[in-house]
């Protein structure tokens, strides 16, 4: 007789400021779980309260995996997720619970559910020469010369985002096509087996009301500011062998508060730049889960909302 197939598992998805910690920890006192962070910003050690990183008392109520595993020196892609997640989940319904995945990277979510492209690999020649150009005219310069050549793209980037311009041009350079259009290629020419739908189930907390988020993030990074922001980034510059080119240095919060202690702005203008490229980040988040259209859908501002996802993620009693 066939063995039942395994449940699915959860990935509770959502934008920044959405409340997925509360609703993870909520579900790990319902049912034995393991949480596998879906974040590419926590992986790096050293970057805890820029990153709002769980707490101490957060990560030893519930074993946390994929947290504090590289160094800021370093760089994780979404192939390294994917290999590390599958192990993980493994393991862990081997050890009789239940794995439970949560964060707001939405790229590692599609090469999770839908597999890896096979778009060429990062080409250092290239990317000096890039670095070098929005030295000379600026992140926002750059964005304009993407939307020449890829619209789509450009049209779902931020002006000032480095690393996904970077990487959309890179692509161009290297061959001569769209990254919109080779990603849409692919996805016609990939077949599944219901993977997104019946081996995930993905939970997302979305807002009612956009305006609420935004006034938590603006109070969560000045309770950042007001926690040791500044002094973090303080410890990472003293290392020395950080810049700003690196991922870890361009993730939301580190890059405003580098600049601000490289003086090129002052503490106001730092603290509405992290604020906005915060909010920034939220509209990337919800655009990438509008277009993802297995997800079930939670009001994260309902008082309820933690019952709601309980109720979807079928973990316990």
């Amino acid at each position: 007789m066939a063995s039942a197939s395994p449940a699915p598992i959860v990935c509770l998805l959502g934008p920044t400021a959405s409340g997925k910690t509360a609703a993870a920890l909520a579900l790990a006192a319902r049912a034995p779980i393991e949480i596998i962070s879906m974040d590419s910003a926590l992986v790096y050690r050293e970057m805890d309260i820029g990153t709002a990183k769980p707490s101490a008392a957060e990560l030893a109520a519930v074993p946390h995996h994929l947290i504090d595993i590289i160094d800021p020196a370093d760089s994780y892609s979404a192939a390294q997720f994917v290999a590390d997640t599958n192990a993980l989940i493994d393991a862990i319904r081997a050890r009789g619970r239940e794995p439970l995945i949560v964060g707001g990277t939405m790229l590692y979510y599609k090469a999770l559910t839908q597999g890896l492209n096979d778009l060429p690999q990062a080409d250092p020649q290239v990317r000096a020469e890039l670095d070098k150009l929005a030295e000379q005219r600026g992140w926002p310069a750059l964005h304009a010369m993407l939307a020449e050549v890829d619209p789509v793209t450009a049209a779902r980037l931020a002006p000032n985002d480095a690393q996904r311009i970077q990487r959309a041009l890179e692509i161009h350079r290297l061959t001569g096509r769209p990254m919109s259009a080779l990603l849409a290629r692919q996805a016609d020419a990939r077949t599944f087996d219901g993977a997104a739908g019946a081996r995930f189930r993905a939970i997302a907390l979305e807002p009612s009301d956009r305006a609420v988020l935004h006034a938590r993030i603006e109070a969560r990074f000045d309770a950042m500011l007001a926690s040791g922001l500044l002094d973090e980034v303080e410890r990472l510059r003293a290392r020395g062998d950080l810049h700003p080119g690196l991922p870890s240095i361009r993730c939301v919060g580190y890059r405003q508060v580098w600049e601000y202690l490289d003086g090129l702005c002052d503490f106001a203008t730092m603290r509405e730049r992290g604020i906005a490229a915060t909010r920034q980040l939220c509209k990337r988040q919800l655009t990438w889960l509008r277009s993802t259209p297995e997800r079930l859908v939670v009001d994260c501002l309902a008082p309820d909302y933690v019952d709601q996802v309980a109720r979807l993620a079928q973990l316990g009693p």
